[in-house]
């Protein structure tokens, strides 16, 4: 890995966290993450006018893909939101950046998809699992059923499964473009104008969640009246932070090294939500956070 890699996902690492600490300590919402995420996609709308002459290359299954990737990025951010009102950044974040690792991989094996896994990425997701259980706890010992049904962990959780849904369906419109005959696009265009589909479907369909919801339909214009700078920081923060991985990866050997970098925001996350915002410092939940850290970081490396 070059030094400019390591820089830049290491910069990465922070602006995640760093979106993350600003819709947690401002009142997160599905309506804040829908005006947030106008905002992004707004500002790299340029990218589609760009390549808008690749449009009519994009075939029918991307097309769908696109629609169901947003939905799962829309369905992400507003259990992310609920996960955040209900409880601490410092546990809804390590377990919502983790689970999915372990989701994906379980999926890519029922549908024999990917390549084969070594030793040490086992032992990484035993230590994502085993970090997963304690993080919840004030105590070791306390092993009870009560300390995981609480909603801020199952919202995590749910936003957990919405990672996995547009992961892997990103993973599967990125492979349809980059196959598609003539090969109209290369790897990097081709991402970039899926990036700029999927967060104009994940608006429409955060706008439908929205609409649907009285609250969040009252809470746009609080949000636009004394939140508007925050919303505008998250959106620019989540559309940055991916094209600075995209970029990476033009200057790694390996694609691993990037995943593992990339966990480097965990430990952020939750250092920002308990130093900033007084979080409590249960040794369980940094027992917990170091597990999942480093247990990512081996299977990543893998």
């Amino acid at each position: 890995m070059t030094t400019i890699a390591a820089v830049l996902l290491i910069l990465s690492a922070f602006t995640h966290a760093g979106w993350n600490f600003i819709s947690k300590k401002e009142p997160p919402s599905q309506a804040f993450y829908l005006v947030a995420n106008t905002i992004g996609v707004i500002c790299i709308l340029p990218i589609l006018f760009y390549f808008a002459r690749f449009l009519h290359c994009v075939p029918a299954s991307v097309w769908l893909i696109v629609v169901l990737s947003g939905f799962f990025l829309a369905l992400y951010m507003g259990a992310l939101a609920g996960a955040y009102r209900a409880g601490d950044i410092s546990i809804a974040y390590p377990l919502t950046r983790s689970l999915p690792v372990i989701l994906v991989f379980l999926l890519t094996l029922i549908l024999n998809t990917g390549q084969p896994t070594g030793r040490w990425f086992f032992v990484g997701i035993i230590l994502v699992v085993s970090g997963c259980i304690v993080l919840p706890l004030k105590a070791f010992g306390e092993f009870h059923f009560k300390n995981y049904i609480n909603l801020c962990c199952m919202l995590a959780v749910l936003a957990a499964l919405g990672v996995t849904g547009y992961t892997v369906a990103d993973d599967m419109a990125l492979r349809f473009l980059r196959e598609l005959p003539g090969q109209p696009m290369n790897p990097v265009e081709g991402t970039l104008l899926y990036m700029v589909l999927e967060g104009i479907s994940s608006t429409i369909w955060q706008t439908l969640f929205v609409v649907g919801n009285r609250k969040e339909r009252q809470g746009i214009s609080t949000i636009l009246k004394s939140y508007k700078g925050s919303a505008a920081l998250t959106g620019v923060g989540i559309y940055f932070t991916y094209g600075i991985v995209l970029v990476s990866m033009n200057y790694v050997s390996n694609i691993s090294y990037v995943a593992a970098f990339r966990q480097l925001s965990i430990p952020l996350g939750a250092i920002l939500g308990m130093a900033l915002l007084k979080e409590t410092r249960y040794l369980p939940k940094l027992t917990g956070i170091a597990a999942i850290f480093f247990g990512l970081a081996l299977a990543g490396i893998n």
